[in-house]
């Protein structure tokens, strides 16, 4: 059995929880996702978590969704940093790691992990911009809870990074290092990078200048200034344990007429 999982940034809105009922898949992982509509949440499981996270500073989070009954889902209970107990699943920041325990029929169950890094702002000392790896690498150092080490691991991590994978380093060679630190950490961890890249997706037409000629980034996302047929960047990313990745499959829905009602597409993952 093959199954099913899509990954989506929603931004907020509720127009793609309606998107996702007709998408025939098995789970969903969702960031910035808020409050779905009461329709919705009685055709679906969604994990137990409160949608009032960081203090009630922010109604949306991370979610893993299950969307049929083709497929068993158990989420797996994260407390914050200050508040988890010796064996809890912890999370730096609540709202920004979902994760769950999918169990396909007749097959070996697997791990999902949901994940959103935001960009923050910097001390007023060093000046005004913003950067997402210091909340990539949080994210990632929660996600080290869930790896056993040396041991097998079944787990398929995916999301919103906000991170550029193959920065061209002729361009900026400082923000080319810190952004691969993410993808390198993961890959060190046993979750290598495995897609969505070419050709699984449209890549970005014009070429954005900070990629270099032979990249596989396909974009995700679209600013403001921006349509679904002229988005240059990839921010959304699926990371794969080497015991699963040969049966996982990825590709961004990035066409404009696949793209769906958010600023980031979504990413359709197959799992044999």
């Amino acid at each position: 059995m093959t199954t099913r999982i899509v990954c989506w940034n929603i931004a907020r809105r509720v127009a793609p929880w309606y998107s996702l009922l007709d998408m025939d898949a098995d789970v969903a992982l969702l960031q910035e996702a808020a409050e779905p509509p009461p329709e919705v949440v009685a055709r679906v499981e969604i994990d137990p978590a409160p949608w009032d996270v960081s203090g009630g500073n922010w109604k949306w989070r991370t979610a893993v969704v299950r969307l049929s009954d083709r497929v068993r889902v158990d989420w797996i209970t994260s407390a914050s940093l200050t508040d988890a107990e010796r064996g809890e699943f912890a999370a730096s920041w609540p709202g920004t790691l979902t994760a769950a325990t999918v169990t396909p029929p007749k097959s070996e169950p697997f791990v999902v992990v949901s994940m959103y890094a935001w960009w923050e702002n910097p001390h007023a000392s060093v000046g005004n911009w913003i950067y997402s790896d210091a909340t990539a690498h949080r994210v990632i150092s929660d996600l080290s809870g869930l790896i056993a080490g040396e041991r097998s691991d079944r787990i398929l991590a995916a999301g919103d990074l906000n991170s550029f994978h193959g920065y061209h380093p002729d361009g900026d060679a400082y923000w080319a290092a810190r952004y691969q630190t993410v993808f390198t950490r993961m890959d060190a961890l046993g979750l290598p990078l495995v897609g969505p890249q070419a050709p699984h997706g449209r890549q970005a037409d014009p070429w954005p200048d900070e990629l270099p000629k032979d990249s596989k980034n396909v974009p995700t996302f679209h600013s403001n200034r921006q349509t679904p047929a002229t988005a240059t960047r990839q921010l959304d990313y699926v990371f794969a344990s080497r015991d699963l990745a040969e049966s996982v499959r990825v590709r961004a829905l990035n066409e404009p007429e696949q793209w769906g009602p958010s600023d980031h597409c979504r990413l359709e993952i197959q799992i044999e």
